[in-house]
């Protein structure tokens, strides 16, 4: 029977700090890794930080039913003309702003889900 993650995390806190180094070193031992170099490399390998997010990407991903209305908010949010909006909606998914604060890529979002968009934030 296989042990669950749950069980694993139980058992792991139950263990005094002495008792987990030495489980540690045994493991590092085992696989041939250092525990401090998984830290390390751990945030910039792609795990999430412990910071708050404070930029955010807008990303169409669908246009819905509404297409015109579509193409009219993306000309108006990226200042593209209606030629190249109407491509930029027609490729997807696709960015239409990056790096913004929260609150500003939120009510993009909005904006394009009210004219029928899907849109989500990364």
């Amino acid at each position: 029977m296989a042990v669950t993650r749950e069980e694993v995390v139980g058992f792991l806190s139950g263990l005094t700090i002495l008792e987990m180094a030495d489980l540690v070193a045994e493991l590092e031992e085992k696989w041939g890794v250092s525990a401090a170099a998984a830290v390390v490399a751990g945030p910039a390998a792609g795990g999430e930080s412990s910071e708050e997010k404070t930029e955010f990407d807008v990303i169409l991903t669908e246009v819905g039913g509404q297409k015109i209305k579509v193409i009219k908010v993306i000309k108006e949010i990226t200042g593209l003309g209606l030629k190249d909006a109407k491509d930029f909606v027609e490729n997807l998914p696709k960015t239409v702003k990056e790096g913004l604060p929260k609150e500003q890529a939120e009510e993009l979002v909005t904006k394009l889900s009210t004219a029928g968009a899907g849109a989500e934030l990364k």
